[in-house]
């Protein structure tokens, strides 16, 4: 019976229940109040700016909603059911303090009725007799409040559906009668742009008739009562939105035309004062913020119950005693408890409007919340997000940059502190249950999308570009990737800032099941690396039998940043050649296209102090010039080498060297190039003296060592140009496809 019961309500309680909320409170008891100190066309401008919000959230309700099937919670299970848990916490969380503070507002709002001026003489009365002050509202609503638990605990989800229907239609004949009637106010020419002097600012008066907006959400609180939540949410909610901001701009106008500015901010409920039959508009009053009171204090306990069942809270003690339902009708009897005691503690504080800007707030920050996620599944384009109903990502992103703005119009304190309790919230979930799997699949996702568009964009261009441009896109290539790190550690400085890097593990095998199992582990290893080292290279693994054929794969392999690959590099260490043997064998090969080639030789000094980086030049070897002192100043950029400091050593005929010693001085000075004159030093070639040995001389106490070579080089010594340098640290050899360009 009670099974039948739950899942027995059909589309009309959603839109009842959203528009008994809609057209409730702030209709009857602020909506004057706004008229008279913002004018029509400025509240107009509420309730445009304010559908800005609900329209775009309602659309992304309605749109996740027909995403999967929909059970208890409300938004909150649908947002967690699509995104994860962590982020559903922090918008659910959200929602459930303003609904629960909203079941205080409309008992507050309720309570106004006894400000009627007709019973001021009973309670004067009343007064003199007993002594107490019945003009403070507290002494209505506090009793209506503990009816209204009483009833709640007894009766639950059914209370609110019998009473729906019977308040849309008190609701329907108030707004009739209200339409209806007139006054003798005569309005004079030009009378939609008349306000009170000296009102109330816009942002302060739109933060007190937001919450009347916002009832959209409450028929989203049904979802584990209804037959078919993904049909009945959508027609719903977006129903009552624009239904019920077709009404509040009929009510301004009226209200415009029927009262004077001063008469309208008066506070005395002048939409009674116009309707054809006074008496009307309280009723009205009473049961809107009542249903909507009921409609609060049934969805509230059902959000909290729903974040109970998923265990956000820290306590398993806690999760389990709110996630209780009682077994006759299922209701949620320990969480409507707690809904009950947080909106006696706002009650107690008395102040509707007070209310209203913290229900504001709270609603404000979950729409956002709510849009700017529907926003990113669509710029993610998630193929498992298929919703039956969809909106337009546009939409999404104005409900959430307008959210955003709002907030910070209305209450920048109190939009910083609900901003900061949502994401302490939400890493603090993350934290408990060890993931952060929902954000994180929405950020791939949309940074995937953007990605793929950048690159495509860049590809089209298919541009020339001028020398100048010049910047590195280097592949590294290495079977030892976790025996040394030293070519890691020099990608991560080249592709720090200037460049960009890609950086592959080869792996001599055949694929096969095993060989793709161990690529998965080193790939995951190298992402360690990453991380620890905070580097921006990206990494790949590659399998392949022979280090001939996975040099073709890897020379052809695209550009990651849409740049397109323009350099490759390798490395061996000093004791243990037989990597350089495969290097130097596959030369041709790598020769056949135009990258640049850096080779580096290891040594267990490592990169030493990281504090000078020695640069050697000749005669022979001036093609490769401009690029070591470019790769040395990438280097250079790294916070690693903040100290550091380039030394220039070139050797030259004992008549040159003053000319050239000149012409490397003008080349890093007109470059802007951190080198120093005094850090460039010119060697008289002698004849019968080994480069090697005054390379060695000079740069025993090198960091890092640049030294280049060419196709002569590699033809005439083989293995031995790289060799010999035994008594150096880190050594890497450069050669230029072309000469580059210094300006």
């Amino acid at each position: 019976m009670a099974d039948n019961l739950k899942k027995g309500f059909g589309t009309a309680p959603v839109f009842l229940t959203s528009i008994s909320t809609i057209l409730g409170a702030i209709l009857f008891l602020r909506f004057d109040y706004a008229v008279g100190n913002v004018g029509f066309w400025g509240t107009l401008g509420i309730i445009i700016i304010g559908h800005l919000v609900t329209i775009p959230t309602a659309m992304a309700i309605a749109e996740i909603a027909t995403n999967q099937k929909v059970e208890g919670g409300g938004a909150y299970f649908i947002i967690s059911r699509s995104f994860g848990i962590n982020i559903g916490a922090a918008v659910g969380v959200s929602l459930f303090l303003s609904q629960a503070i909203s079941v205080a507002f409309y008992i507050i709002a309720f309570a106004e009725l006894g400000k009627l001026p007709e019973l001021a003489p009973y309670y004067s009365m009343l007064y003199d007799e007993t002594g107490i002050n019945f003009t403070d509202s507290r002494i209505i609503s506090i009793p209506i409040m503990l009816l209204l638990t009483l009833l709640v605990m007894r009766r639950g989800a059914n209370l609110g559906m019998q009473a729906l229907y019977v308040v849309a239609f008190v609701l329907l004949v108030s707004l009739l009668m209200f339409f209806m009637g007139h006054t003798e106010y005569v309005p004079p020419k030009g009378f939609l742009n008349r306000s009170i002097a000296n009102g109330d600012k816009f942002f302060t008066v739109f933060a007190i008739c937001f919450p009347a907006f916002t009832g959209m959400a409450a028929g989203v609180g049904l979802s584990g009562d209804l037959r078919d939540p993904r049909k009945s949410i959508p027609i719903g909610t977006i129903a009552a939105t624009l239904l019920g901001m077709l009404i509040y701009t009929f009510v301004a106008l009226k209200l415009s035309m029927s009262a004077s500015p001063l008469t309208l901010s008066s506070g005395t409920m002048v939409m009674r004062d116009i309707a054809i039959w006074g008496p009307i508009i309280p009723i009205g009053l009473a049961c809107a913020t009542l249903s909507s009171a009921i409609g609060s204090i049934l969805v509230a306990p059902r959000t909290l119950q729903a974040l109970a069942n998923d265990g956000i809270f820290p306590s398993d003690n806690m999760n389990k005693w709110l996630s209780f339902s009682r077994k006759r009708d299922a209701e949620p009897i320990n969480s409507t408890w707690i809904t009950c005691l947080l909106a006696f503690f706002f009650i107690a504080i008395g102040d509707v409007d007070f209310v209203a800007r913290i229900i504001a707030m709270f609603f404000m920050v979950s729409y956002g919340a709510i849009c700017l996620i529907s926003f990113m599944e669509h710029f993610a384009a998630d193929p498992s997000y298929r919703p039956v109903f969809k909106s337009h990502w546009l939409v999404s992103l104005v409900g959430a940059l307008a959210c955003i703005f709002l907030m910070f119009q209305m209450e920048f304190l109190y939009a910083t502190i609900s901003i900061i309790i949502m994401v302490l919230i939400y890493f603090a979930v993350t934290r408990a249950r060890n993931t952060n799997e929902g954000m994180a699949m929405i950020f791939q996702g949309a940074i995937f999308q953007l990605s793929r568009q950048l690159q495509v964009f860049l590809q089209k261009q298919n541009t020339e570009r001028p020398e100048d441009y010049w910047r590195p896109s280097v592949v590294c290539v290495s079977r030892y990737s976790f025996q040394r790190l030293s070519a890691f550690e020099l990608m991560r400085w080249v592709s720090h800032r200037y460049g960009f890097g890609t950086y592959v593990h080869y792996i001599e095998d055949y694929l096969n099941q095993e060989t793709n199992r161990q690529a998965e582990e080193a790939k995951k290893r190298l992402l360690k690396i990453t991380q620890a080292m905070r580097s921006n290279v990206y990494v790949d693994t590659l399998i392949s039998p022979s280090y001939t054929s996975a040099l073709a794969q890897i020379i052809q392999l695209p550009g990651v940043s849409g740049h397109e690959n323009n350099m490759l590099m390798f490395e061996f260490s000093k004791t243990d050649t037989n990597n350089l043997n495969d290097i130097i064998k596959n030369y041709t090969l790598i020769k056949s296209v135009a990258f640049d080639l850096m080779i580096l030789s290891s040594s267990e000094k490592g990169f030493g102090l990281k504090r000078e980086i020695h640069i050697w030049l000749s005669k022979d070897e001036l093609d490769n010039a401009n690029l070591m002192i470019l790769v040395a100043y990438i280097i250079l950029g790294h916070p690693d080498w903040k100290d550091g400091t380039i030394k220039i050593f070139a050797f030259f005929p004992d008549e040159e060297l003053q000319e050239e010693k000149q012409r490397l001085i003008d080349m890093t000075s007109t470059g802007r190039l951190p080198i120093s004159a005094n850090n460039i030093t010119v060697i008289a070639h002698e004849e019968g003296i080994p480069e090697k040995m005054l390379i060695q001389k000079y740069s025993v106490d090198a960091d890092l060592t640049l030294i280049g070579f060419g196709d002569v080089d590699i033809n005439q010594q083989g293995l031995d140009v790289f060799l010999g340098y035994n008594e150096l640290g880190n050594v890497l050899f450069v050669n230029a496809a072309k000469e580059k360009e210094i300006k």
